[in-house]
């Protein structure tokens, strides 16, 4: 099965195939919709679909195989005769962490950076009173971002790299995926089992 004929609603189906719980679910939209928005703002405006793919499958074998993470998922992929273009991106994100695929295209390295990124920025944002990204401030996450024991799981450590593999300061990636994370808000805020 090539990329032209898989669809993002055959993605999304393979991702509730393996994902079932709301929080990973709403964080794939949620990095769908961030890829998307770096795509047109990188200027790979006919990519925006298959970034925006990557997005949405790049955490398709956490649930279930959380100790196998970027590993199942290129099976699970190769076994329904998706594009290795699209296996190799998706699985890249684990760089370091699970598998030795190093992030390559642009598009690879902005997965990488913003996938913790958006983690950290969702728990700052649950800490606020209008709970939206809306009126979230790059200097809030900063903050947060600082304090290691706040959204642990969120690794700085590849959030920066990320930023470093981009050629990036901090902030403007910081800043970017915030207003990316706007752009796609009502899409994930609103997202029901």
């Amino acid at each position: 099965m090539s990329n032209k004929e898989f669809t993002r609603q055959e993605a999304w189906k393979l991702l509730t195939e393996y994902n079932k719980d709301h929080f990973h679910l709403k964080h794939a939209l949620t990095v769908e919709g961030v890829m998307r928005y770096f795509a047109e703002k990188l200027g790979y405006n006919d990519e925006v679909d298959f970034w925006g793919m990557v997005g949405l499958l790049h955490d398709l074998d956490f649930e279930q195989f959380p100790e196998k993470h970027c590993v199942e998922e290129q099976k699970i992929m190769r076994e329904r005769g998706i594009d290795e273009k699209l296996i190799h991106a998706v699985a890249s994100h684990g760089y370091m962490l699970t598998v030795d695929i190093k992030p390559e295209h642009e598009m690879e390295k902005v997965l990488y950076a913003v996938d913790e990124l958006t983690g950290l920025i969702s728990a700052v944002v649950l800490m606020r009173p209008s709970k939206s990204v809306s009126d979230l401030e790059i200097k809030s996450v900063k903050k947060k971002y600082k304090n290691a024991k706040f959204a642990a799981g969120c690794s700085r450590e590849v959030i920066q790299r990320g930023a470093d593999m981009l050629g990036w300061e901090l902030d403007h990636l910081i800043e970017q995926t915030i207003l990316a994370m706007r752009s796609c808000e009502s899409t994930y805020e609103n997202f029901q089992l």
